[in-house]
């Protein structure tokens, strides 16, 4: 036996013995996780069953989450979930786990928003379709659209459709082919939200091996020479198909941060404004498309 008793004791141990660079709380909290999935049961019984003995299947299941934890996958695709803006939502290696920074980012559209009004949102490069769900469970009476490249992530958005029973429109595109926005009617979004690939090619060696084998290149990684690449031609679109004074809210790299907000004003958006995440770092940014009274307000400034 792997563990000295059937307890969650020795689970506790056993995760603290095979998983050193874990700090006691993640062990707490992973246990604890693995524990409400493997047993079905909320987090009231959970403490009322702090005394439970586990089945001899049980404890292979922990056995089984800990390999897979030694072979560096992240814990999120070992419970096949994470919650997400108040929101359970499956999580494998289909797309990019969704991270606590994203979620400042679909908090700072829902305040910017009114949530009683019909609008046409567009999250672009959706992954695993956490940003327009987060949004879509706030703004109730919006219209949301999912656009995405990869079939498999496309896949997973569905799946998470189903789980938070939140109705979303799901399409494929990529937002580099010129025919990509030719199905849309120009002027007619409210919003467009994205958080692209920006992290340069040469940064992998920079990266974790949970991150470089278990999360879809695609999503992560663009050309050295071109890291602006998806800010440039979704801001580029935006000047055609978002309203006159749409919002355009980017995720980004900390260090893009100057990069991107003139490449916005080269663009002629207007109103930029630059957000640090929770841990300080230049992590978004929202941008205004011109409008009647932004022309106005130019022309006055210019006066």
């Amino acid at each position: 036996m792997f563990v000295e008793k059937n307890n969650f004791d020795s689970i506790i141990r056993y995760f603290e013995d095979s998983l050193p660079s874990s700090s006691v709380s993640e062990i707490n909290l992973m246990v604890k996780y693995l524990t409400l999935k493997r047993l079905n049961i909320d987090e009231t019984d959970f403490l009322l069953k702090k005394d439970l003995l586990f089945s001899e299947s049980d404890l292979l299941f922990f056995r089984d989450a800990v390999k897979r934890m030694q072979n560096h996958e992240p814990f999120q695709h070992v419970l096949g979930e994470v919650e997400f803006y108040g929101l359970i939502l499956k999580s494998d290696k289909r797309a990019l786990i969704p991270r606590p920074e994203t979620e400042g980012l679909v908090d700072w559209v829902v305040k910017s928003l009114d949530k009683n009004v019909p609008i046409l949102i567009m999250d672009l490069c959706a992954g695993s379709g956490c940003v327009a769900l987060g949004v879509k469970s706030v703004l109730t009476y919006v219209k949301v659209i999912a656009s995405e490249l990869s079939e498999d992530a496309i896949a997973l958005i569905n799946e998470n459709i189903e789980k938070t029973n939140l109705k979303i429109e799901v399409q494929r595109m990529d937002v580099l082919a010129e025919d990509a926005f030719l199905n849309f009617e120009k002027n007619s979004f409210d919003c467009w939200i994205s958080n692209p690939p920006y992290i340069p090619n040469k940064d992998k060696i920079l990266m974790h091996e949970n991150v470089l084998d278990f999360e879809p290149e695609m999503a992560l990684f663009v050309e050295d020479d071109d890291a602006l690449l998806f800010y440039r031609k979704i801001a580029q679109q935006g000047q055609v198909y978002l309203k006159k004074g749409g919002l355009l809210f980017f995720e980004i790299h900390e260090e893009l941060a100057e990069d991107v907000i003139a490449l916005l004003k080269k663009n002629n958006f207007v109103n930029i404004e630059l957000r640090k995440d929770l841990q300080g770092k230049d992590r978004m940014i929202k941008a205004q498309k011109l409008s009647s009274q932004n022309e106005s307000e130019r022309g006055e400034n210019r006066g």
